[in-house]
């Protein structure tokens, strides 16, 4: 039940003008359906996206309330993102989302990040589950099959990973 959205992909989920993909993700999140998963370096990084600062923040106030949103505060992340750069076990430059997988238990990435992609699915940096993306990248915003069917695996449990089961 736990997915991560990355900043490169925030407009398609929150913003005005979202990609049928992303509204389906977005509502998925907001019926309760699945719990999205923020740190602190997110959260950062919407912040610098094109939407309004203020809205996200406001909905992920309300999303938290609600149960939808689960929020970890950096130094729940902090020692993992750490080990992950000193270890240089990245090929992306989002170390805090792989840290925040390894914390919360998600296992669906929301991201067009190709690297951070590749990452995600390492087998070495996420695992039990694997790590699985939700992409748009080549389908101009259009729900495939694909989406659905990782949507519908996350809501089973058959996506989480061993800290997110022991909600």
């Amino acid at each position: 039940m736990g997915a991560i959205v990355d900043a490169n992909v925030a407009d398609e989920v929150f913003g005005s003008n979202r990609s049928e993909a992303g509204r389906q993700f977005f509502d998925w999140i907001d019926a309760g359906k699945g719990i999205l998963m923020v740190g602190d370096g997110i959260l950062k990084e919407f912040g610098r996206t094109s939407f309004r600062k203020e809205k996200i923040k406001d909905w992920i106030r309300q999303a938290i309330l609600a149960g939808n949103v689960r929020e970890f505060k950096e130094p729940e992340i902090k020692r993992l993102k750490t080990g992950l750069l000193d270890e240089r076990r990245c090929k992306s430059d989002d170390p805090h989302v792989l840290a925040l997988a390894q914390v919360s238990g998600a296992r669906l990435l929301y991201s067009n990040d190709k690297n951070l992609q590749r990452d995600f699915k390492n087998k070495k940096l996420i695992d039990q589950p694997r790590g699985k993306v939700y992409s748009t990248i080549s389908g101009d915003g259009k729900l495939q099959k694909s989406h659905k069917k990782l949507l519908l695996e996350l809501e089973n449990k058959q996506l989480c990973g061993a800290a997110f089961k022991s909600f």
